[in-house]
């Protein structure tokens, strides 16, 4: 894999928020999850993202995280980038993630705004600071006010962007205006953060996508990704709006990670979608609706071997 840079696409075009696979007693299923990794990339992934929210990181622990790490990496480290999420509303716990993670072989971090505390703006500087330090990786912004609590300003964004550690951006505020103000402003590679608005953020000057029913539906997004990276704008529109069925049975009650391990399960790429509280599995009624929508989008045809 080459070395990670400032180029326009630091982490890869394509990645998803991988999930965590568990087994039936709830332990990190890793031979599941480095399956899963090896069929992603296969598929045309050409990052991941471990240990993020929809790899259920608040409820898995240090060891479990790093084991995972160095597992994905000697399984697709020389083919795909590894983005180890760094997340926490305690500076020093999400510090040490970092560094754990840049231990387990990951090539760069994804550094959220910390969540719930709702820190001053200069806060999370320093919080974000301390993590790039402890970490000594490339890394990836994420800015997702739905879930932190705070966006982060234009005057932040810039600020860190200033640090050459600093090399892309995941945006899930669903403002492709800003998006396209920040691009032009930072220079930084703009990743959409939201599965559904990816044709958008591609449109003001993205060079991807981090995300989630990317990971059931990869041949749809590379096809997406493809067309558009070849100026062919109706066969981006046309896979574009193939992905969006599947992207509103998996999103639309808000519940990512518990329906795209539901729909990874009925594709075969998972073994199961146990999860961890406060996660409940996905109801069998609310699988079968999944499965209708897969059906329809052609993908159970096409699912992984």
């Amino acid at each position: 894999m080459p070395q990670v840079t400032s180029s326009s696409r630091p982490f890869g075009s394509l990645l998803s928020a991988m999930v965590t696979p568990f087994t039936p007693q709830g332990e990190v299923d890793l031979a599941a999850a480095v399956q899963l990794a090896r069929r992603l990339v296969d598929a045309g992934h050409d990052g991941l993202v471990l240990n993020g929210t929809t790899g259920e990181a608040p409820t898995t622990h240090a060891p479990e995280k790093a084991e995972l790490i160095a597992a994905v990496v000697e399984a697709v480290g020389d083919r795909a980038y590894v983005v180890a999420g760094a997340g926490s509303n305690d500076t020093l716990h999400a510090a040490r993630m970092a560094e754990q993670a840049a231990e387990a072989g990951a090539h760069g971090l994804l550094v959220v705004s910390p969540y719930y505390s709702r820190p001053s703006q200069p806060g999370v500087v320093a919080h974000v600071r301390a993590v790039l330090d402890a970490g000594d990786l490339p890394a990836m912004l994420y800015d997702v006010p739905g879930r932190a609590g705070v966006r982060l300003a234009d005057a932040t964004i810039d600020t860190l962007a200033a640090d050459e550690r600093v090399v892309a951006f995941k945006d899930a505020t669903g403002d492709t205006v800003n998006a396209a103000r920040g691009i032009a402003r930072t220079g930084l590679a703009w990743y959409s953060g939201d599965d559904g608005l990816v044709a958008q953020f591609l449109a003001v000057g993205a060079v991807g996508v981090v995300g989630v029913v990317t990971q059931a539906a990869s041949a749809m997004f590379r096809e997406l990704l493809d067309a558009w990276d070849r100026g062919d704008v109706p066969a981006a529109q046309r896979a574009y709006a193939a992905t969006l069925p599947v992207t509103d049975a998996v999103n639309g009650a808000g519940f990512q990670a518990v329906h795209v391990k539901a729909a990874l399960e009925v594709l075969g790429l998972i073994p199961r979608r146990t999860v961890r509280l406060p996660y409940v599995p996905a109801t069998d009624d609310e699988v079968d609706g999944i499965r209708e929508a897969l059906r329809a989008a052609g993908l159970l045809d096409a699912a992984l071997t």
